[in-house]
């Protein structure tokens, strides 16, 4: 008997090391295969919890095939960090249903961080000895075969953001007048929202059931300006916050351009706004100002609004459509095709302009891969946004302003709605409901795949010049 025990352990556990084996197979063969089919299941699980009447507040409100839209829907949003709902969330879900969303929230929050950091290892393991250590120097990584490390600094990094944040929040629910339970429940809720940019409420009308809060609303702002920098910058500025000559070009770059797009877009909100009496109307100058750059920030991917988005001015929403766009920096929990990718564009066009034959920044030289990247990253998100579109134009009877609105803050995991979601049909939903899986992996996987590829050919074709411009 104790002969077989060995042998009916082997047997028994031969499974799980199949799956394992094959994990392993999927992760060194096709690192963005492996991230897909991980969020695509992480989503299902989430959807399949809030399919459960236990996370509706009101079961049977609505048909079963609405609910499973909209448990779909909101699944995909809270794993992807988004925030677009076609329900109130306060409403429809029960309060087994709100933490089932704020756990889809954290585990998306912290998958993506942790996805983003495993592909660009993958990334480095598959070059040259050189290029791998200017790889390293670059990002400031850690030593790339310490996977263990590198997550367990991430995981620390968010979960005390996240804790300081709810610290912070915790006593001004207390002032407000709610209950020491209902306070820590909601500092914890808007601190995982906030920091993960995820942009969903708990409360009536949103985050504009603040708007005369300056104290939450400043924290929120920072937690999604902090949460939209991207792991490698944050932990670059820990590391050398006194020492801004060490840091690297990734972190520079991604501070600079996020500062302009963040100066540009309040100066214009400010100018589009300020005589909007559905907006901004006759408030003073310091809620004004504090409103004009919450809203100037959430844009970069947070997804909370104090401004009604359907009120705001045309030129508005083409400005905030630009900036959803852009998102956040790299490694982070923003979408869109993220500060850097735009702020390699601008260099580039720039020195073309001005007939350069390199691209130099920050006394330093950008490749010509680095470029083409960008180049690829801006043109599959362009064309994603473009075939959104025009789908939803033809599903929906919405005008194109609002679906070009919310297709991009779809893609861009904003979070921002004009309306549309709110009353989308179930095409539609699932129709935003894929665009958010791509705006959150397209980017990051279409940057691994390009990255890998390093062939090398032994011939090249003649040279010839088209017509350009």
């Amino acid at each position: 008997m104790s002969m077989n025990s060995p042998q009916r352990l082997d047997r028994f556990l031969r499974p799980g090391r199949r799956v394992r084996d094959f994990v392993d197979d999927i992760a060194v063969a096709s690192p963005a295969r492996l991230a897909i089919v991980s969020f695509i299941a992480v989503v299902a699980v989430f959807a399949l919890l809030l399919m459960l009447p236990a996370s509706m507040r009101d079961p049977g409100s609505v048909s079963t095939s609405e609910h499973i839209a909209n448990a779909i829907f909101v699944a995909v949003s809270a794993v992807c960090v988004t925030g677009l709902t076609p329900v109130v969330t306060e409403d429809y879900w029960s309060d087994f249903g709100i933490s089932v969303i704020t756990a889809g929230i954290q585990v998306g929050g912290l998958g993506i961080l942790t996805l983003a950091s495993l592909l660009g290892m993958a990334v480095s393991r598959r070059l040259g000895v050189r290029q791998r250590l200017i790889a390293q120097q670059a990002t400031s990584a850690l030593n790339l075969g310490q996977v263990g490390t590198l997550l367990k600094t991430v995981f620390i990094t968010i979960l005390t953001a996240e804790a300081v944040l709810a610290v912070l929040l915790f006593p001004r629910f207390l002032m407000r007048g709610d209950s020491v339970g209902d306070s820590l429940w909601y500092s914890v809720f808007y601190a995982i929202s906030a920091f993960n940019n995820a942009g969903f409420t708990i409360h009536p009308g949103g985050a504009a059931y603040f708007a005369e809060d300056p104290w939450i609303l400043s924290l929120i702002m920072i937690g999604v300006f902090v949460g939209a920098l991207g792991f490698p910058v944050v932990l670059m500025i820990a590391m050398n916050w006194n020492k801004p000559s060490k840091w690297d070009l990734h972190t520079k770059l991604t501070l600079t351009t996020t500062t302009i797009v963040l100066a540009v877009g309040f100066l214009f909100l400010l100018l589009f706004e300020s005589a909007n009496p559905a907006t901004l109307g006759d408030k003073n100058a310091g809620h004004t100002f504090v409103e004009v750059l919450f809203m100037a920030v959430m844009p970069r991917s947070g997804g909370f609004a104090t401004m009604e988005i359907a009120d705001m001015s045309q030129a508005s929403h083409l400005l905030m459509d630009v900036m959803m766009f852009i998102g956040g920096g790299s490694s982070s929990t923003a979408g869109g095709i993220k500060v850097t990718t735009v702020a390699v564009l601008f260099l580039a066009a720039f020195a073309e302009a001005r007939g350069l034959a390199e691209v130099n920044v920050f006394n330093r030289r950008l490749t010509a891969s680095t470029i083409k990247l960008s180049i690829s990253v801006l043109l599959t998100g362009a064309a994603i946004v473009f075939v959104g579109t025009l789908v939803m134009l033809q599903i929906t009877d919405e005008p194109l302003d609002k679906v070009l609105f919310e297709v991009i803050s779809a893609f861009g995991t904003v979070g921002l709605s004009a309306g549309v979601s709110a009353s989308a049909s179930e095409p539609a939903l699932y129709c935003l409901s894929v665009l958010m899986l791509i705006g959150r992996l397209g980017t990051i996987t279409l940057a691994a795949a390009l990255s890998m590829q390093d062939s090398v050919r032994l011939y090249r074709y003649p040279e010839e010049r088209p017509v350009v411009g």
